[in-house]
């Protein structure tokens, strides 16, 4: 009798403690993207256009042409990677949804 009042107990305790626990947060991750998006981003750009105008106007037009396409194809990973991630989301969600 006394083993089966302290499992009850105990069950009881451990019950009180599961629905006490607060629950887990997570990251914010959309911030960050917004953050990086409309903070970084741009800056970056404008560094890369000063550098490409400093090198035109001293006559690098080939290195200036080359940087420019090497920088839009690096853009076009990043939207590739970004649609690669929306279309995976929509598929997970499709399949276990």
């Amino acid at each position: 009798m006394i083993a089966t009042e302290l499992a009850t107990q105990a069950a009881a305790v451990l019950q009180q403690a599961t629905l006490a626990a607060p629950e887990p947060k997570g990251i914010n991750t959309e911030g960050i993207v917004t953050f990086f998006a409309s903070n970084i981003a741009p800056i970056l750009l404008a560094v890369l256009g000063v550098i490409f105008i400093g090198r035109a106007s001293r006559g690098e037009i080939s290195k200036v042409l080359t940087s420019s396409a090497i920088a839009i194809v690096g853009l076009a990973f990043i939207a590739g990677a970004a649609t690669l991630f929306f279309v995976g989301d929509a598929l997970i969600k499709l399949i276990f949804n």
